[in-house]
Formats: structure tokens, C-alpha cells, sequence
């Protein structure tokens, strides 16, 4: 078994203990590629031809920042994970947040709450994306112009079944 192999393994049982779910990495696309300053990422497939993206950093990420990242690796999201498999984390977060900014509002809608959801802190990240976009996989490099380099060419594009 190669190195790469190992770290796949290590890989899917991280996933399994941050998000609650099986990570059957069928091919990695790109492995550990860098996407900021101290953060980096894995794209794969799963035996069920999905395509995930793994974001992790040595330092604090929010969910905004994670956004960031997909859109300018080029690849369009379907589903944010969240971690430990909570689907209200992004709102409870949100929720905290914005109490602490107006502690006497007690009817806080959806709309109140845009903002500071992205302010979530969101690492490691787990994204299910429905596309590539441009075929074009990019990766942060500070030499590059604009930051950001293409890294490889992939196709994909998810089709939604009834």
C-alpha cells in the first residue's frame, strides 16, 4: 500500500468521526492541494460517483471563509455538511451570535440570520459539490496573479433524479 492509500484511510476515518457519515473515497481528484495560507483540500469521489471537497486548516475558518474557498477553486456546492452530523449547527451558531448583539430581540426570522451564519466557525469543512465549473480545478498559489492557479482539469456536473 502507498502512502496516499494511508492517508485516504486516515482521511475517511476523519470524516466518519467529525461528520458522522462513511467516507468511501473511491479516487482522490486532487490530494491535499493548498487553498490558502494554512489551509488545504481534498476532492473525491465516493463509490456513488458523488463528489466531495475536504477542508482543513491549522488555524480558525468560518463557514463564509469556506465558501470562498469553493467558489474560487471553481466548483459550485451542493450541500454544506455540518459537523457531528447537527443539522440546526449553522442556526444555533447564528442564534448565539446574534443574541449577543441584541439580547432584547425575541423574534429573530431567517433573514436576521444570513450574516451570521458565515460567521460559524466551520473547520475541518466537508462540502458535497454539484459541479465543476469551467472543467477547471484551481488551487491558491501567492506567486500566481489573482492567487489562485489551475491544478487540474476535471469534469463533473451532478444530475438531480427524482
Amino acid at each position: 500500500m502507498t502512502d496516499q492509500m494511508y492517508d485516504e484511510i486516515a482521511l475517511e476515518r476523519l470524516i466518519k468521526d467529525k461528520f458522522s457519515i462513511d467516507a468511501d473515497i473511491r479516487q482522490a481528484i486532487v490530494f491535499k492541494i493548498p487553498v490558502g495560507l494554512s489551509a488545504e483540500a481534498t476532492l473525491y469521489l465516493t463509490s456513488k460517483k458523488q463528489l466531495y471537497l475536504f477542508i482543513s486548516s491549522q488555524t480558525k475558518i468560518l463557514f463564509s471563509d469556506v465558501k470562498k474557498i469553493v467558489s474560487r477553486m471553481g466548483l459550485r456546492a451542493d450541500h454544506y455538511l455540518p459537523p457531528r452530523a447537527d443539522a440546526e449547527y449553522f442556526n444555533s451558531v447564528a442564534t448565539a451570535k446574534f443574541k449577543e448583539i441584541f439580547p432584547g430581540r425575541t423574534n429573530i426570522s431567517d433573514q436576521d440570520l444570513i450574516y451570521y451564519k458565515t460567521l460559524a466557525v466551520y473547520n475541518p469543512a466537508l462540502v458535497q459539490i454539484s459541479e465543476v465549473l469551467n472543467g477547471q480545478i484551481y488551487q491558491y498559489d501567492s506567486d500566481a496573479s489573482g492567487n489562485w492557479r489551475p491544478c487540474k482539469k476535471f469534469s463533473y456536473r451532478r444530475l438531480k433524479t427524482s
